[in-house]
């Protein structure tokens, strides 16, 4: 099945806040659903590239990398900033990162720990700093916090399918 490419989804306004507990679940579960995934996969298999992609070391590690930007831009909305922090859209962290030779375990531990992190960050975010905009710097479109924790949790599943790819 053929999925569209990162870079050319849309992501529409999500105007219910309701849902927000909802999308923190999804978030929360994201390591499990990793490890769940990973755990019994052949360390060959682990560090093997299908199609010039990123292994499922290197998905898992990108997992973590990311976090910190998430975590900012998070940061970006209570801090009533106009635009959302820029991503590196190269990816180097991940590039230069070298996963592969990580342990599973560790890559897994680390998001995992990031994650709990972002959560909590989110479940402690002042209910006015929900209805706050800022505009997301690649996508030039207004967001609000729900929003981009939709975002943050579609990429999460984005890499989870590459990871299935993968894994068959």
């Amino acid at each position: 099945m053929k999925r569209t490419a990162w870079f050319e989804r849309v992501f529409p306004a999500i105007a219910d806040n309701g849902r927000m507990p909802t999308i923190i679940e999804r978030l929360s579960g994201t390591p499990a659903r990793v490890e769940e995934m990973t755990r019994l996969l052949a360390p060959t298999l682990q560090t093997q590239q299908l199609n010039d992609k990123w292994s499922v070391k290197e998905q898992v590690g990108h997992l973590g990398d990311m976090e910190p930007l998430w975590s900012g831009r998070f940061d970006d909305f209570v801090n009533g900033l106009p635009e959302l922090r820029v991503a590196d859209l190269t990816n180097q962290q991940t590039h230069t990162a070298n996963h592969n030779a990580t342990d599973i375990a560790v890559l897994w531990q680390r998001f995992r720990e990031q994650r709990e992190q972002l959560v909590k960050q989110l479940r402690q975010l002042p209910e006015e700093a929900l209805e706050r905009t800022a505009l997301h710097p690649r996508l030039k479109t207004p967001m609000r916090i729900i929003d981009l924790a939709y975002f943050v949790a579609e990429h999460d599943d984005h890499h989870l399918a590459d990871i299935r790819e993968i894994t068959g």
